[in-house]
């Protein structure tokens, strides 16, 4: 999925797939393979020996196992290594996909393989489960949530961080949920902003997928657009004096918040259509299942209108004291 979401915002993107699947793990059963560690990095050297390897961008999403997270890393950092003479010429996205809904999903081993990696990215894409497994934290209430930022920014010292799908206690409605990131000054200190967005009430495959795909084209709209040029500095850090709300990851997030919440209600939509007339079928609970499942795919492609020219509704919010 993100590779569409890339290549239809105008991206020229070379895809290495970690797994080749009949389809995705959440219709419960599914047949394909992993690629293993030493296949990422033979694809790799073929794209390095072949001069193919001048990436602006790299984006690193779902990995089975933690050899294969390592070696994802080695191509991260041999790509930064590249481009270490000219600052900005490189960023590195890194969703470390592990699990959600307070379970994990990947092999134990890719945990602490991550958490050594994720100090060469410079933009972090934990959804909440990931977070607190990443800080060893509970997130529950804003002030829990802007700590584990914290956190994030003084462990592993990256310099971008946001947090997907969070759902607080406190939140200004039950039927919110709500985005929290952060880009750090220049003493490592955080720049919280969130942006609050209602929850559609429907199951959906992919979203991860698609928010990182949205995020790394954003990001580099809004950093190129920065007066500041933030692209010409290590990792696209602000100056210190760009308030939390203002700066390019927050309006890179307005943006993709805006793009998935017009795809998943047309999704969602669609779903219900479906559901009704299913529900006029005679079948059994298997097929039924199988069904529902199908009926909720990310209508992705017929709204990619939705993905080019994202109405902002929500916007980010500056988070500068919390009780």
């Amino acid at each position: 999925m993100a590779t569409f979401v890339m290549q239809s915002l105008g991206c020229e993107v070379a895809a290495l797939n970690t797994v080749q699947y009949s389809n995705h793990v959440g219709y419960g059963t599914f047949k394909g393979s992993t690629t293993s560690a030493e296949e990422i990095r033979d694809l790799y050297e073929g794209l390095s020996q072949n001069r193919l390897d001048d990436f602006d961008m790299m984006l690193s999403g779902y990995i089975p196992s933690a050899e294969a997270v390592a070696a994802v890393g080695s191509v991260a950092r041999d790509l930064k290594l590249k481009s270490s003479n000219k600052p900005g010429g490189f960023f590195w996205v890194l969703d470390p996909v592990m699990g959600d809904e307070d379970r994990l999903y990947v092999d134990e081993r890719v945990v602490p393989e991550y958490k050594h990696l994720i100090r060469d990215a410079d933009l972090i894409l934990p959804n909440q489960f990931e977070a607190e497994v990443l800080t060893n934290t509970t997130i529950s209430t804003l002030s829990e949530a802007v700590r584990a930022i914290g956190l994030l920014h003084q462990t592993y010292h990256v310099p971008h961080i946001i947090i997907t799908s969070v759902k607080l206690a406190a939140s200004s409605s039950s039927l919110n949920q709500c985005l929290i990131g952060s880009s750090a000054r220049s003493d490592g200190r955080p720049r919280v902003f969130r942006i609050e967005y209602p929850m559609l009430d429907c199951h959906f495959v992919g979203t991860g997928d698609m928010f990182a795909g949205l995020i790394v084209v954003r990001l580099r709209e809004a950093v190129l657009a920065s007066p500041a040029r933030v692209s010409a500095t290590r990792s696209w850090v602000s100056p210190d004096d760009v308030r939390p709300a203002e700066l390019p990851l927050a309006r890179a997030a307005e943006k993709v918040i805006a793009s998935m919440q017009a795809v998943l209600m047309k999704t969602k939509e669609a779903r219900d259509e479906e559901l009704v007339a299913l529900g006029k079928e005679s079948a059994d609970e298997k097929r039924i299942r199988l069904r529902r499942t199908k009926a909720a795919e990310v209508r992705l492609v017929r709204n990619v209108e939705d993905l080019k020219r994202p109405v902002v509704e929500c916007r980010a919010e500056g988070v500068l004291e919390v009780d």
